[in-house]
Parts: C-alpha cells; sequence; structure tokens
C-alpha cells in the first residue's frame, strides 16, 4: 500500500509538471514588429536633426497601394517614449505655434481630433494626466432626426496598455468604452442613446491619455470592414503594434505635389497593418494633416499653410 501510494504521488507530480509545460507551450508567441525599410520605407538619419535612439521617422516609398505617395511614419517604442496630448476644449495654435509654446520639448508633434473650424472648438475626446478635457461629439442630426454614434478613441489606459476603443459621454457626465460601435445607419431609425449597457456592456473610460477621433481602421488585428470614406486625401492615423510601439502617420494630398492624391481610409488601415499595426484610428485629416519632426513639416500643407488646429498629439 505504501508503494501504491509513493507511485501514485510520483504519477500526479509528473501530470502537474507536464500540465506546467502544456501551458508555457500554448502562451502565445509575439512577432517582432515589421521593419519598415524592408517595405520601401527609407529611414530619416539627418533630414530633421537629432531624434532619441528609441524614436524613429521613414519617408514612404514613391508608391503606396498602388498610388503615387507621399507619406511618413515616427515610430516611437513606448518602453522609453512618452506619449502626450496636447490642446484643450477651446484653443486655437498651427502646429509650428504648438511646438514653441511647449517650448520645443517635443521632438514629434501631429495634429489630433476634429473641431469646429473658426470657432477652435474641440468636438473629439481629449484625456490628459487622467482628466477628460473635451467629450467627443454625442449627437449628430441627420433629416432632422438624432443620432447619437459612438466615436473613435485611441487611448493609453491608466494600466499601461495603448487600444482604440469607441467611446460615448452619457448626459450625467460619464464616458463608456465600448468592444464594437452602436449599428447606426443611414435611412434607418436612430438607434438608442449609448449606455452602460447599449451597443455592448461599456466599461468606464479609464485613460491616463487619449484623443478622439475616427473612423477606427484596425481593431484587435483586423482591418474594420467597409471602412470609409473612399474617397482621396491627405490623411493623419495614429495606431499601435503588438510590440507596445506607437506609430504616428501623415500622408500628402490633393495634389500639392503633382499626382499625389492622397489616400482613403481602407488603403490606410492597410499600410498600418503591414507596419505592425493591431489598432489604429483615423484623425482629422485635409487641410489639418501635419507632423512636425524637431519643429520642421515633413509634408505641404493642402491648403498652403498650416491651419489652426484644437488638439494634437506628441511623442518625446
Amino acid at each position: 500500500m505504501k508503494n501504491i501510494s509513493k507511485y501514485w504521488l510520483l504519477f500526479m507530480i509528473a501530470a502537474m509538471s507536464a500540465t506546467s509545460c502544456s501551458d508555457d507551450d500554448n502562451e502565445k508567441v509575439v512577432m517582432p514588429d515589421p521593419d519598415p525599410t524592408t517595405l520601401g520605407w527609407v529611414k530619416q538619419t539627418t533630414e530633421f536633426g537629432t531624434l532619441p535612439e528609441y524614436i524613429s521617422v521613414y519617408k514612404s516609398p514613391s508608391e503606396l497601394e498602388g498610388m503615387k505617395a507621399i507619406a511618413f511614419i515616427a515610430v516611437a517604442d513606448m518602453s522609453k517614449a512618452n506619449f502626450a496630448t496636447i490642446g484643450d476644449q477651446i484653443y486655437s495654435k498651427t502646429p509650428n505655434q504648438i511646438w514653441q509654446a511647449e517650448q520645443q520639448k517635443y521632438p514629434i508633434i501631429m495634429n489630433g481630433g476634429y473641431f469646429v473650424m473658426g470657432a477652435g472648438k474641440s468636438v473629439s475626446l481629449l484625456c490628459r494626466e487622467g482628466e477628460v478635457l473635451a467629450v467627443n461629439s454625442q449627437e449628430e442630426i441627420r433629416s432632422q432626426k438624432s443620432y447619437y454614434p459612438t466615436r473613435g478613441i485611441f487611448q493609453l489606459s491608466k494600466n499601461g496598455y495603448f487600444s482604440t476603443d469607441w467611446a460615448y459621454t452619457t448626459t450625467d457626465g460619464v464616458t463608456y468604452t465600448y468592444e464594437q460601435p452602436s449599428p447606426n445607419k443611414s435611412g434607418y431609425e436612430p438607434q438608442p442613446a449609448p449606455s452602460a449597457y447599449f451597443p455592448t456592456r461599456g466599461v468606464k473610460l479609464n485613460a491616463e491619455t487619449a484623443i478622439g477621433g475616427g473612423p477606427i481602421l484596425l481593431k484587435d488585428g483586423s482591418v474594420r470592414s467597409g471602412v470609409a470614406p473612399e474617397n482621396y486625401h491627405p490623411r493623419t492615423a495614429i495606431g499601435v503594434t503588438a510590440n507596445n510601439k506607437v506609430i504616428f502617420f501623415v500622408c500628402e494630398g490633393r495634389s500639392v505635389t503633382e499626382g499625389v492624391k492622397g489616400m482613403n481610409m481602407a488603403m490606410m488601415a492597410n499600410i498600418l497593418k503591414s507596419l505592425g499595426c493591431v489598432d489604429a484610428m483615423n484623425l482629422d485629416g485635409g487641410g489639418s494633416t501635419c507632423m512636425l519632426v524637431n519643429g520642421q513639416p515633413v509634408i505641404k500643407p493642402s491648403a498652403g499653410a498650416q491651419r489652426a488646429i484644437t488638439t494634437a498629439v506628441a511623442l518625446k
């Protein structure tokens, strides 16, 4: 009986060890992010001055997604870099003015969310140091009907994770995030106003830093189906890779450089996915699109001069 007990104990120890090994083997393996240079992007080593060793800037190949392109990305290792938002609910400065106002402390500055031109009022969420300074637009009137859209945000949570999510701020001032957007469609009856339980179970915003925009281009590694609009313009986007690198993206458009029309959302989503992004979101584009590297613009503004904007994102 003693021998049986001994052998049974040895068997159980071996079984537990095997289970432990199996669990280790099943752990998700995160592959390295693609090297942009293998995709034709050219690392900018001297063109914009000195950058921290954990931030790199690349210029696109002459064609992207089959079209003539001028685009730039800034790639930051977030184990060493800091992500920041700039602006306020009411704010109006050009990117160069922001660069000066922030005492040139951010080597990378890019335009942020949507706003009311002329009024300098943000209609996109802005969160800094855990405080929500502005919220995403809560209502949209279509055909004399009120729709309550969930709009995108790109956030750094207080737990240290980056993600894109859909968000809505209720009338009592609580901002919830959702895994899926509210299924509003033009021409159909409006969906109920988002809440703690609609369109999915809401999670109270727990962001340290966040910027609103949209549409969301990538979520959990997948391109969002039917992402629109499909027309070509200068574009701005932000994303994060599986290895916690944040990517800022801008592209020129509207033929400021002959033949460079810009991009649509699907093209931008595919490009960001090819660069390793698992979550990504569109930001304000067109005449607002701008990225500064050490205070120098990387593309030509489509309106001929920098536009005053209400929010920006930055890396240092």
